[in-house]
């Protein structure tokens, strides 16, 4: 199973136990691919160096499970070739459609409505963490 992933699920997975972490678990273990273009992971580090998040980190006590160059070793990098724009109300997720679409994959795994509203985008179906654990639970 090969899925891509929004930059919410990867720092969901980096600092809090749950759906999103269970699935970078399977992917770890070799279970899934994962498959990330430069700009998903250009803009993760940009989210993991927000004052935000370094506050929350701070406040919370909270722990990377994973750095940002384990995520991109687990990955399978992908240059999008094609420009898509079919999120039309937040033009920045596009960027996960041209990767999918590019690593030729299953699943667009998101909890961000604008994406989850597509449903689907040229066979590929987008849908939320848990979702997929379902679907893998089933298999």
């Amino acid at each position: 199973m090969k899925i891509t992933t929004d930059t919410n699920i990867l720092i969901s997975s980096t600092f809090w136990k749950g759906d999103s972490l269970r699935i970078m678990d399977l992917v770890e273990n070799g279970e899934i691919e994962l498959f990330l273009s430069e700009e998903i992971i250009e803009e993760f580090k940009e989210v993991l160096d927000y004052e935000e998040i370094k506050d929350k980190i701070r406040d919370k006590n909270l722990e990377m499970k994973r750095t940002a160059e384990e995520v991109i070793a687990l990955s399978n990098i992908v240059i999008p070739r094609r420009k898509i724009d079919v999120v039309k109300n937040d033009s920045d997720d596009n960027k996960i459609i041209e990767c999918a679409v590019e690593g030729k994959v299953d699943y667009v795994v998101t909890n961000d409505f604008h994406l989850l509203d597509l449903k689907e985008f040229e066979g590929i179906k987008i849908i939320t963490p848990g979702d997929l654990l379902e679907k893998i639970a089933k298999s």
